[in-house]
């Protein structure tokens, strides 16, 4: 069964992939010999955005966020609990057995530690192989050992590394092996979890420009999830910002770092630093109370209420801002994010708030009143 969308309503401008109101739920078991679900860890509730082909779509957030479990929902390393997820007009979440495998291959995955990654006690040439193995691309020799040197060379390696073992390689290289395992099969969309969060410093820019130069070469699509808000703005075109399993806000990498509209993704960019020293000086900070809260016992109406300055709880506490355009292509999940950015609303300091545990608490929650950071 192929299932398609109709291709009639889509235009030269569609996206190659778009995932719409997608959930990621765990389910949160309980008991000694008959399991039980008491509640559920919502990961991901509700996220929906699209990436045209050949962009690059930068995904950051605080860990825990949720912005790693998209991603694996996106390609169905785990199953979504709900949604849709069209790619190239298919609707992937309707594809069993060899048609998955045949659209797996055209969406493939960098992981975030390159090392655990890659199985030491196999060769870069059996590393390779293996992919190509899987999906029914490993030809006669010559032709397999031709497209694993073409891989290799790609990503600036040598042949000679086939024959060699993940620890011979360090962290920059053993990347690049991850880069071109993914490559060797041909895909079109590369989901890159962290992909340089494990690398020094210089190597993450080499890193960074080695996919940039693939991107323009083959002509790929880039979901690149990242924590450090300056990598995403080196590499990407459009910017998406999660909290606790949402998105609070989107916009083109330029609009979002020249004026932020969501108080998160405020609170975001002023930590990140300035490398002038008159600049940083004036700056302000805006500090977040508290740590994230528990995704198996997400905070009522906006889920950033509890540690946002600007946060009026008579209607944040109560309703969950719906992720509206404020701007052409700027989509911020906010209530009063026009006041905020005019200055007309006063920022407050956050005490931390009382609020009752949902039916979905983990086990062990009690009804009792506890403090939310």
């Amino acid at each position: 069964m192929n299932v398609k969308v109709d291709v009639s309503e889509r235009s030269g401008d569609a996206p190659l992939i778009e995932i719409r109101d997608l959930k990621v739920h765990f389910p949160i078991k309980s008991g000694m010999l008959f399991d039980r679900t008491v509640g559920y860890v919502y990961a991901v509730d509700g996220v929906s955005l699209a990436i045209r082909a050949g962009e690059t779509y930068g995904l950051v957030g605080e860990s825990g966020c949720g912005k790693s479990t998209l991603g694996r929902g996106l390609l169905r390393l785990v199953e979504p609990t709900d949604g849709e997820i069209i790619f190239d007009g298919t609707d992937v979440r309707a594809l069993k057995g060899e048609e998955m495998r045949l659209a797996r291959r055209r969406m493939q995955m960098i992981f975030q530690d390159p090392l655990s990654s890659l199985d030491p006690r196999q060769s870069v040439q059996s590393l390779l192989v293996e992919g190509l193995k899987a999906h029914g691309l490993a030809g006669d020799k010559a032709e397999t050992a031709k497209r694993l040197r073409e891989a290799l060379d790609s990503v600036g390696l040598p042949a000679s590394a086939l024959s060699k073992y993940p620890h011979e390689f360090s962290g920059g290289q053993r990347q690049r092996i991850g880069i071109a395992r993914a490559l060797a099969l041909g895909p079109d969309l590369i989901v890159a979890d962290e992909p340089v969060s494990a690398l020094d410093v210089s190597i993450q820019a080499q890193v960074l420009n080695l996919m940039e130069d693939l991107q323009t070469e083959h002509g790929l699509t880039y979901l690149i999830i990242a924590h450090d808000l300056a990598v995403v703005r080196h590499i990407a075109d459009t910017v998406g910002v999660m909290y606790l399993g949402g998105l609070v806000e989107e916009a083109s990498s330029d609009d979002l770092y020249r004026a932020p509209m969501h108080p998160y993704t405020k609170a975001l960019m002023s930590a990140v630093p300035v490398p002038d020293p008159l600049v940083e000086d004036r700056r302000e900070r805006i500090l977040l109370a508290g740590d994230l809260p528990s995704p198996a016992n997400p905070p009522a109406g906006c889920r950033f209420h509890t540690r946002c300055p600007w946060a009026q709880p008579t209607r944040c506490g109560d309703e969950r801002p719906a992720l509206r355009e404020l701007a052409t292509g700027h989509r911020v999940a906010c209530h009063f994010a026009e006041e905020i950015a005019a200055g007309k609303l006063r920022a407050h300091e956050v005490e931390p708030e009382l609020v009752r545990p949902s039916d979905s608490a983990a086990p062990g929650d009690s009804g009792e009143l506890i403090p939310t950071p």
